[in-house]
């Protein structure tokens, strides 16, 4: 049994002593204010743990709670040891020991864990209390919660965590959103535990109603693929270093630090800094560990939620989709092991440029994707403002990503500038710096395409990137011809030139009649 005990003095308010002869993890004093905990963290995974010990760090108290309750006293009694975070025995307990308006954050898998452990708090809160929901959930599932609760008087915030371990330890991108009510509640903490940047702004905003948060994160997320696909150039670079200069491998990237150098330049971010890292890093035998990786590359999810967000709203978020897709293939690994035996690809192929340029070609080719990528993610953030009423801030989203998040760069500092130049700007690439910076970039893009194209090297980064640029600096495609097609075949009608917004249908055939089909957007 754990005994509580009441004490104080004239000197000191009331603290709560947990002695416990029973209980080793408390061994030792426990002391917290009798005022209560000020917020309490479910779910003692690393993220969860190294979040409560990053609260704790900046002074606040935190209850923590785990289904599995023997985790919470390991975490007491290990990771936490010498701190003020406190254990709960139940939920129950835990709520009991909060302060008011009382504030819980969920880090458990999205899903059903999350609606399993909401209905399960929402009889031991009180109206005004909040939950918050720091996993990766959906954005549809976090707008449902909101409604939900805000008919039983609690309010719901659902905020992407970006950083993983590393960030949420000491210092994550946060991005909440949902009932605006809750923010002065919560706005302390989350501030203070968020990464900070430049003169110490926080990597922290609020961003908006209902699932605006979590559709941020997912935008995060997808542009993470976007980002980190085109760096996959260490194996690109492998094949076309064997294919170009038979003498030379991967370790002329390693002999050569590449990537440490690009980190110099305007590429400079976390996932330039891990790739130069990871092509360094030495097996226990020696020799480098790449090469020895299998090629099949795993996903959880968020990129493909973006990708099916974009083609919902009509956004062509290509650099996205082609990401996931090039997971999908990779994962495809037996099947490409047989085929490479039997499906050949040029022959006689061979490159006669510098080898030098190239590889400055490569740097120009993938920053040039790189701003693709961001330019489409905020093109799908914008429509979904549109869509669901949000007030997004697109500078201040962009500071966000600019510490603690895996995409962090000094890269999202240019776009902050872009969006606080012009806060209805309707593209980056719109943005004179960013019009320059392709322009600039232009060159070097097009002859590595053509040369990896040539060589019959998969790059579908760096093509659906400069494909979606030729098409969008295009006054003119041909989708006339789609459009006549269906209404040549379906009767769908087409808008002409001269009279936009009218439509109207041919009898292509003669006698195909001159009825038409309700006019819809394919």
């Amino acid at each position: 049994m754990i005994d509580l005990r009441y004490w104080a003095d004239s000197t000191l308010r009331g603290v709560f002593i947990l002695l416990s002869q029973s209980a080793p993890y408390l061994s030792g004093l426990r002391a917290f204010s009798p005022m209560g905990a000020d917020i309490a963290l479910i779910g003692l995974a690393v993220m969860g743990q190294n979040l409560i010990l990053n609260m704790n760090d900046h002074g606040f108290v935190v209850c923590a709670y785990n289904r599995t309750v023997s985790k919470v006293h390991d975490f007491l009694r290990n990771e936490a040891k010498s701190t003020k975070v406190i254990g709960a025995e139940s939920l129950e307990d835990m709520v009991s020991k909060l302060k008011s308006p009382r504030r819980v954050i969920l880090l458990v898998k999205a899903g059903q864990a999350v609606d399993d452990f909401i209905d399960k708090l929402v009889p031991l809160l009180q109206p005004g209390d909040i939950i918050i929901d720091g996993g990766n959930s959906e954005y549809r599932d976090t707008t449902r919660r909101c409604q939900s609760l805000k008919a039983k008087g609690l309010l719901f915030v659902g905020s992407g965590v970006s950083g993983g371990e590393e960030g949420a330890r000491h210092g994550p991108s946060l991005m909440p959103g949902g009932h605006k009510e809750a923010w002065p509640h919560i706005k302390d903490i989350f501030q203070s535990i968020a990464a900070k940047v430049g003169t110490g702004e926080s990597c922290c905003d609020w961003v908006g109603d209902e699932g605006a948060g979590h559709f941020v994160k997912m935008v995060h997320n997808g542009i993470e693929y976007g980002d980190m696909h085109p760096i996959s150039l260490p194996s690109l670079l492998c094949d076309l270093t064997q294919a170009l200069f038979p003498r030379c491998s991967i370790c002329r990237l390693i002999k050569e630090p590449v990537f440490d150098r690009w980190n110099k330049t305007e590429l400079d971010s976390f996932l330039i800094e891990i790739t130069a890292n990871i092509l360094k890093y030495r097996d226990t035998d020696g020799t480098h560990l790449l090469p020895k990786i299998r090629d099949s590359a795993g996903q959880k999810g968020t990129g493909k939620w973006t990708a099916i967000s974009a083609l919902e709203y009509g956004i062509p978020v290509t650099l996205i989709g082609e990401a996931v897709f090039a997971r999908c293939l990779s994962s495809l690994k037996d099947e490409r092991v047989l085929a490479s035996k039997s499906l050949k690809g040029p022959q006689g192929a061979k490159f006669t440029g510098d080898k030098d340029q190239f590889l400055e070609d490569i740097r120009k080719a993938l920053y040039a994707s790189k701003i693709i990528s961001y330019a489409q993610g905020f093109m799908l953030l914008r429509q979904a403002a549109k869509e669901f009423g949000w007030s997004l801030n697109y500078g201040a989203i962009a500071l966000m990503w600019r510490g603690g998040c895996i995409i962090r760069s000094v890269f999202l500092g240019k776009i902050k500038e872009a969006f606080d130049r012009d806060s209805e700007l309707q593209n980056l690439l719109l943005d004179g710096f960013f019009t320059n910076a392709v322009q600039d970039c232009q060159a070097s893009w097009r002859r590595v395409v053509s040369t990896g194209v040539e060589l019959g090297i998969p790059m579908p980064s760096f093509t659906t990137a400069l494909s979606f640029y030729d098409g969008y600096r295009h006054a003119m495609l041909p989708a006339n011809l789609l459009q006549a097609q269906r209404d040549y075949f379906g009767a769908h009608t087409y808008e002409l030139l001269s009279n936009p917004g009218h439509f109207i249908h041919t009898n292509w055939t003669g006698h195909g009649g001159n009825v038409s089909s309700t006019s819809y957007n394919a």
